[in-house]
């Protein structure tokens, strides 16, 4: 009985240089595939895919698997760099990390390992996959602190049935343990931080070779205008740091102290920023939102009932209720309201350790 071959993305990264090790252990016949997804700027200091090409074929050569390099950078530039210019021109904050995902690592990359004759994909996700009653499931990795479903939630069945995700039982620990005993060559290597084409730098710089924005008044929640913003595409909501209002007189505590300022609205039709002073203010919180664009690992939507809720990475599951509203939307009503929940972001359900899937936050509702 010949071997099942599994073709795995290598990114030059600690995590899947363990993941090829752990298929190759398991008995797969393990083939490496280094995807380049961006091209602009490649031999700026700011992206570092030459690097990690040499850190992919290195490790390959340690751990004794084949490895190629396959182009994306058009695929990548029209399904997901076109929708996140479109997503911040519009004034929304979108997360590159869930399309690219959805749309590169696990349709184009499939695609890419089928026509290599792969049986099965794999990737260094910390994320499980399991099948029930005929059905496979989205879960939760072992280790709390990396989960990475958030970031895969719009996977479908078909995807999901050729996945694998080695790294889905062990803690992060473990595997930078396995990097050292292995004596990886990349086993010291920091993990990345955000995507590519950004990289560590100024992140308005980098928006602003690519978007038209217009400066507009910035005003405080009783209108008064106390400034002007450099346009609405480089604010977020809950955004505390860079907002530029230098000098803005604050309301002091009875002890002295002052509470900071924060991005709570943004007023496309107008071009007007809102901000207000203090965490808790009650434009920053929300009762419900509406979501669109929904996307459900079973390929249906779960009926109205009671579950959990992301509304960004690393934040913790809350209790709400879903309310689906027709194909493709739903709402999410919560008990305790939301923090800066941010149109563009994803809004991911959960049962348990059960990814649901989710969808794109389009609105929110203040208390």
């Amino acid at each position: 009985m010949s071997k099942k071959k599994v073709v795995i993305g290598m990114s030059g990264g600690v995590d899947s240089s363990v993941a090829a090790w752990m298929l190759k252990e398991q008995g797969y016949e393990v083939i490496g595939l280094f995807m380049k997804n961006w091209e602009d700027d490649d031999d700026s200091e700011f992206c570092s895919s030459r690097q990690d090409w040499i850190d992919a074929a290195s490790v390959a050569d340690v751990v004794g698997v084949d490895i190629e390099a396959v182009n994306f950078a058009a695929e990548y530039k029209d399904r997901v760099f076109a929708e996140f210019l479109r997503e911040y021109q519009a004034g929304r904050t979108p997360n590159p990390d869930v399309l690219c995902n959805a749309e590169i690592k696990f349709k184009a990359f499939l695609d890419h390992a089928m026509h290599l004759g792969a049986d099965l994909i794999a990737t260094g996700h910390y994320a499980r996959v399991r099948e029930n009653a005929g059905k496979f499931e989205l879960l939760k990795a072992v280790d709390a602190t990396k989960d990475q479903s958030y970031f895969l939630h719009r996977l479908n069945q078909a995807q999901l049935s050729k996945t694998l995700f080695p790294l889905g039982e062990i803690p992060k620990t473990e595997v930078r343990k396995l990097a050292e005993k292995l004596a990886l060559p990349n086993a010291a290597k920091k993990d990345s931080t955000g995507i590519c084409f950004i990289g560590e730098r100024p992140f308005r710089d980098f928006l602003n070779r690519y978007l038209s924005y217009k400066p507009g008044p910035m005003k405080l929640d009783d209108g008064t205008t106390v400034g002007e913003h450099v346009g609405l595409s480089f604010y977020t909501l809950g955004q505390r740091k860079g907002i530029g209002i230098g000098g803005l007189k604050t309301h002091r505590n009875a002890d002295g102290t002052s509470e900071p300022w924060f991005v709570a609205r943004k007023d496309i039709e107008n071009n007007t920023l809102y901000i207000v002073q203090g965490h808790d203010h009650p434009w920053l919180l929300s009762s419900s939102l509406v979501a669109a664009q929904a996307s459900w690992v079973a390929g249906v939507a779960p009926e109205a009932r009671l579950m959990a809720a992301k509304t960004r990475y690393r934040q913790a599951d809350v209790a709400c209720g879903i309310v689906p509203s027709g194909d493709d939307r739903f709402e999410l009503r919560f008990d305790d309201p939301q923090w800066a929940a941010t149109p563009g972001q994803s809004a991911v359900l959960y049962d348990g350790d059960v990814c649901l899937g989710g969808g794109i936050i389009d609105s929110v509702t203040a208390v």
